[in-house]
């Protein structure tokens, strides 16, 4: 499985879309309890839940992992772990599936600076207070010495996402090869 963690509009979502297109490597559904955004559609993008639910679902224990962020709940749904599927997750969702030892994660940091981040919120209509927001939480979310080792970290800034995409791809494929997992009928 892909696991891809960094901050707001890194391109962590972007990456995801791009593997299912050009690989057939599925974003796993995750389960939220915040509102969609425009063009969000319940059970592909995300399952979007009440806060209650998802509470519900926490203590019905159907998570790898979930968070607090920004004041919304998100999480893994145990069912949604496969090695044809990727998962965006904040760092102690990292931590959570890299607390699994499964030889079939691998973990991913994307990597971009503020300016380059604050400008594509800007740029998919996100609000100026949002934007604020996130990126003060981000410096703390984000914070070095707050992120798990991951297997690969990716710079987006200056780099095309299809040329992250491709990078991902082939970094999950060799390392999965070098630890002995089948991959779409590969060995």
């Amino acid at each position: 499985m892909v696991i891809l963690t960094g901050a707001s509009a890194s391109g962590k979502t972007e990456v995801a879309k791009l593997l299912a297109k050009k690989f057939s490597i599925i974003k796993a559904t995750t389960t939220t309890s915040r509102l969609p955004r425009a063009l969000e559609k319940d059970g592909v993008d995300y399952f979007f839940v009440s806060k209650e639910r998802f509470e519900e679902l926490v203590k019905e224990n159907a998570f790898v992992e979930h968070t607090l962020y920004n004041g919304n709940y998100y999480g893994t749904g145990k069912s949604e772990i496969s090695p044809s599927k990727c998962v965006v997750v904040d760092p102690n969702g990292l931590k959570s599936f890299l607390g699994l030892k499964e030889k079939d994660i691998v973990t991913f940091f994307l990597e971009a600076d503020e300016a380059t981040r604050e400008a594509r919120m800007t740029l998919r209509g996100d609000k100026k207070e949002d934007i604020i927001k996130r990126l003060s939480n981000d410096r703390v979310s984000f914070a070095p010495d707050r992120i798990p080792e991951t297997d690969f970290i990716i710079s987006t800034d200056k780099v095309g996402i299809e040329e992250v995409t491709d990078d991902v791809y082939m970094k999950y494929v060799l390392l999965l090869k070098g630890r002995g997992v089948s991959f779409f009928g590969q060995k």
